[in-house]
């Protein structure tokens, strides 16, 4: 693998949620996230709705202390029913 594939920890990490507009998906992801990596701030934490209104993307800046962190947080979102996709 090249050095450019490789993540360095601890470093601030973008994981990037989406799902229905009309879910309660900021609470379910934020819980989630935040039981592995601890409160977020809110200026981490942005939010877009689909130009139709129908669907919520969530940007959350986590400061990421290791790949199995990540692996854990990736592993509860896709297990969540509210998300549609976690990037």
């Amino acid at each position: 693998m090249s050095e450019a594939g490789l993540q360095e920890f601890p470093s601030d990490f973008p994981i990037k949620v989406m799902g229905r507009h009309d879910s309660n998906l900021r609470a379910q992801t934020q819980a989630i996230i935040e039981q592995h990596t601890g409160p977020q701030h809110e200026s981490s934490i942005r939010t877009r709705t689909s130009s139709d209104g129908n669907f919520l993307a969530l940007t959350y800046l986590v400061h990421a202390t290791s790949r199995e962190q990540l692996d854990a947080i990736y592993r509860e979102l896709t297990a969540c029913k509210s998300v549609l996709m976690a990037l």
